[in-house]
């Protein structure tokens, strides 16, 4: 039985490991998959089922706002069923802190004859959109502005084409236009020209599940992807687990010496989740295969390794593993990821803020962070409406006393009844 989030301490006492934690876990599904399975559905063929969908505000929100086009998506079971509609009314979308309803929806809604209003909360207002709007309005579609708020005012059709943007600041500017791509009269194709794209294992989930509902796309060519105009044929979907959410815990046995399994780990997955192998690996942690996920160690030795990492294209790891390393030994510098400051919140002024505040030693830099052993001590965790903030401050609070998660509930984004789940394995 689970604790409403009403009910949780603000302030929230994260729990301290006192031993090795020795546990077993069940994950909800992916948030980057369940909201593309249940866009994509939207606009398929026939009606579809995503099964193991992830119950959250962010795939709450993108049901909403795929009913308030014109399908229909029940989420009244654990499986979820989407049925396509025609997109022919007036509609009001909350995108609320969710990037995926923010920046996919609109590619979809500009397939409507009707006036699509777009806002969210406050902090969503200065996030970057202004890249897909102003490709939408290259291929045809009246959405004047560059922020939220902002309306779409349908034709019902779009006539597509080549578009260039610079996808420096996310990947999911691409996976936006790609995922509503074959719906356009001529396609879309779509040229990067900027710095590095980031998290580029997004885009590749994206055209995987295009690719399995018949959709033709050729990514051969660095920094393009063209979609050609077609039928999204309608796929039942078995969700896989958030890997990026496993990411506390198993951080938990490695700073605790203990063993933490995540049952369901796929073998093969464009999850950005799947790199903790490596990273923890490289951390000093056993990490194996078993015959029920995917099982972590800590260090026999009991002293987690600094690491040299290039997050570029796992990002939103960064503030678990930045946690992490303010428990190794050795220093640690984490690179390339300048991009996670247009995220919820500017994730590494926010880091190296909260973590210098309980005594880790942080310097900030443009693109990373650089980490120095340092003894910690308690004191309170400012999450910042962030749901990876509040994984990092539970992943600290675990290896010292008197750690106090402010917002603790904003892991809802993506992990309902997150916190007393944690405490759970205490």
């Amino acid at each position: 039985m689970t604790t409403p989030a009403t009910d949780i301490a603000d302030p929230w006492p994260a729990p301290r490991a006192r031993g090795p934690i020795e546990a077993v876990v069940t994950l909800p599904g992916s948030k980057s998959l369940t909201n593309r399975a249940l866009l994509l559905a939207s606009i398929a063929d026939q009606p579809a089922v995503v099964r193991r969908a992830l119950r959250s505000r962010d795939t709450l929100l993108m049901a909403r706002a795929l009913t308030a086009l014109g399908s229909t998506v029940d989420t009244s079971a654990a499986d979820w069923t989407v049925t396509p509609g025609a997109f022919a009314t007036d509609a009001a979308i909350d995108c609320g802190l969710a990037g995926t309803v923010m920046r996919f929806v609109p590619p979809v809604a500009a397939l409507s004859t009707g006036e699509v209003a777009f806002d969210g909360d406050p902090h969503m207002r200065q996030r970057p959109i202004g890249e897909v709007l102003g490709a939408l309005r290259s291929l045809g579609v009246d959405v004047p502005g560059e922020r939220l708020p902002f309306t779409i005012h349908g034709t019902g059709t779009v006539r597509g084409g080549t578009v260039v943007i610079d996808a420096s600041a996310s990947s999911q500017f691409i996976s936006a236009l790609l995922l509503a791509g074959a719906r356009y009269e001529q396609g879309v194709d779509v040229r990067h020209d900027g710095k590095p794209v980031p998290s580029l294992p997004h885009i590749d989930m994206t055209v995987a599940m295009l690719r399995e509902q018949g959709v033709e796309v050729d990514d051969s060519e660095a920094n393009r992807w063209a979609v050609a105009p077609g039928t999204i044929k309608a796929v039942d979907r078995t969700i896989e687990p958030d890997l990026s959410n496993a990411a506390p815990f198993l951080a938990l046995a490695a700073l605790s010496g203990g063993t933490v399994t995540v049952r369901d780990w796929p073998r093969a997955t464009d999850q950005a989740g799947d790199a903790l192998r490596d990273i923890l690996t490289r951390m000093g942690c056993e990490v194996a295969f078993t015959d029920d996920g995917l099982s972590v160690a800590g260090p026999a030795g009991g002293e987690l390794d600094g690491v040299d990492l290039d997050l570029h294209d796992v990002g939103e790891l960064t503030p678990a593993v930045a946690a992490l390393c303010t428990l190794a030994s050795g220093p640690s510098h984490l690179r390339g990821i300048g991009h996670i400051r247009g995220h919820e919140t500017d994730r590494l002024a926010a880091l190296a803020t909260e973590l210098t505040g309980l005594g880790a030693d942080v310097t900030e830099h443009p693109d990373g962070l650089e980490i120095r052993p340092a003894k910690l001590r308690g004191g309170i965790f400012h999450t910042y409406a962030d749901h990876r903030m509040a994984h990092a401050a539970v992943i600290v609070g675990a290896a010292t006393d008197g750690v106090l998660v402010e917002n603790v509930a904003t892991t809802a984004k993506t992990f309902t009844d997150f916190a007393p789940f944690w405490a759970s394995l205490f």
